[in-house]
């Protein structure tokens, strides 16, 4: 179990780890440790939100601290699928094609610019953000990452290779059923902490879950590595409009 966490932190964030054999074995429950990246992102969050508080940092400055704090956990590695996936939705081009495009290195005008405005969306929310928000906000990185867990065992596949082929053929058929206790445990602590954002957040992450599945069967025959990353962004970023939304309307 020590190494399936080695690799899940190895493959999906920059915090140092040590050397782990990425064979089959070790990768069957590397998929259930990948919330736990979502938890210390969170925390990180929540400690930033403190920090600006006490020192009556400008919204401004507080929004920047926060947009930062993700990408130098994970290193980018799901703003990359993002991109990719942008580049390909947007080419409205036929399935073969799209999954030729995510896998292009070079990056397209369309990655381009949808990285700008979710970068932009993202910032502006987040300047909005309070103390008050935190459970919340780091329940919402943990969920985007069990559900994006969840789509590994569960959804159809695009591609017979891959990353994400591998971690889901390693991965054990307990998987499953361990990040399903997960979400429920997240979803019941995200309530409990803060009733109306948690519930909110909650119920707007399962939806685009189901969304997220629709639009991978029906424009890529399936989901990919790429695909995944588009997932987490999105829901991160919807998730964090709906507890600022919440906050500001109950």
């Amino acid at each position: 179990m020590f190494h399936s966490l080695i690799i899940a932190f190895s493959t999906y964030s920059k915090i140092p780890m040590p050397q782990a054999e990425w064979s089959e074995k070790n990768m069957r429950y590397s998929i259930c440790f990948f919330p736990l990246i979502g938890l210390i992102i969170g925390l990180l969050e929540w400690g930033a939100l403190c920090l600006a508080a006490y020192l009556d940092f400008n919204p401004l400055l507080r929004a920047a601290l926060l947009t930062v704090i993700p990408f130098l956990v994970t290193g980018g590695i799901h703003m990359d699928g993002f991109s990719d996936t942008s580049d390909a939705r947007h080419s409205y081009r036929t399935r073969e094609e799209k999954l030729e495009i995510m896998k292009d290195p070079h990056v397209g005008s369309f990655a381009v610019f949808c990285c700008v405005l979710y970068l932009l969306l993202y910032f502006s929310v987040l300047s909005e953000v309070r103390v008050s928000d935190a459970p919340a906000l780091t329940g919402s990185f943990v969920i985007s990452r069990i559900l994006s867990g969840l789509a590994v065992t569960v959804f159809p596949k695009a591609k017979k290779d891959g990353m994400l082929r591998s971690t889901a053929d390693a991965s054990a058929k307990s998987v499953k059923w361990i990040l399903t206790v997960e979400l429920v445990f997240t979803v019941i602590l995200m309530t409990v902490l803060k009733p109306a954002a948690g519930g909110a957040a909650a119920a707007a992450a399962l939806l685009f879950f189901m969304y997220y599945r629709h639009v991978s069967v029906r424009e890529f025959g399936g989901i990919t590595g790429d695909l995944a990353g588009w997932f987490l962004q999105m829901t991160e970023l919807i998730l964090t409009c709906v507890i600022v939304i919440s906050g500001k309307v109950i």
